[in-house]
């Protein structure tokens, strides 16, 4: 275990850096000074990060430049009712999709704002609970997006709290949780303070899920829920203090 240890300390220094930041879509949150734009960013920024990195890149800041200075300022003002609901963003992800997520994240700021969310006082509070489970603070802002919206959307992933073993990994998420927990002061920005790097599960894609059962970290063939709790346990092993900082490990192997 210590060698592989070793082996995976090495590649988060290597990738760890501020070079990093360039080429992945981080750079995007890291924009902004603001605590509200940088959240708002860092959600819809992760959300539409899957596919070819480039058009992630490129779409992504098509996407911020419609939202203006203040990403913050444009959800609050209700410019997102504007879109066109057929214009594609990234992928699957169209107008329509834009819009849930503007329409969502400007009633839970609106709320809590006027104190209408229980004792919520921002959107990391909706993330935060005494039992430091991040699984169910997904499942709450998954909610209230729903309830906002009247339906549920397929591109906030279901926890399914309620039956875990159906969950799903809810990569993106925990991407964006990563950046807005981990405080390294190189890459992830750390604005949030409630939870902790402990608390956090690692961001499951195809390619960490293959790298991890290579290294023999897991051996589970799903890339769901249950694998991702298996393989973020297995890098507490390593630091338990912060297992999710073996993302940058993980996202820099090169198999054969």
């Amino acid at each position: 275990m210590d060698d592989l240890r070793g082996y995976m300390d090495a590649l988060v220094a290597k990738n760890n850096t501020e070079t990093f930041i360039k080429d992945d879509p981080v750079q995007f949150p890291h924009r902004y000074s603001d605590k509200r734009d940088v959240e708002i960013v860092s959600f819809l920024v992760a959300t539409i990060a899957w596919g070819n990195r480039k058009m992630i890149l490129n779409n992504a800041n098509k996407m911020l430049d419609m939202m203006g200075k203040s990403p913050y300022d444009y959800v609050m003002s209700g410019g997102w009712e504007k879109i066109d609901e057929a214009k594609c963003v990234h992928r699957t992800f169209f107008g329509r999709d834009l819009k849930y997520y503007c329409r969502g994240l400007s009633r839970i700021y609106w709320m809590s704002r006027i104190g209408g969310i229980g004792r919520i006082n921002g959107l990391e509070d909706i993330f935060y609970n005494e039992e430091h489970d991040v699984w169910r603070g997904i499942q709450n802002f998954r909610n209230l997006m729903a309830e906002a919206n009247g339906a549920t959307s397929k591109h906030i992933s279901n926890p399914c709290c309620d039956e875990p073993k159906k969950g799903s990994a809810c990569k993106r998420l925990h991407m964006a949780l990563r950046w807005l927990v981990r405080n390294d002061g190189i890459v992830d920005l750390g604005i949030w303070n409630r939870l902790k790097p402990s608390d956090l599960m690692i961001p499951l894609d195809v390619h960490v899920a293959r790298v991890s059962r290579e290294l023999g970290l897991i051996d589970r063939k799903s890339n769901d829920r249950q694998t991702v709790e298996l393989l973020t346990a297995r890098l507490r092993e390593f630091d338990k203090e912060d297992p999710v900082k073996y993302d940058f490990a993980l996202f820099g192997v090169e198999l054969m």
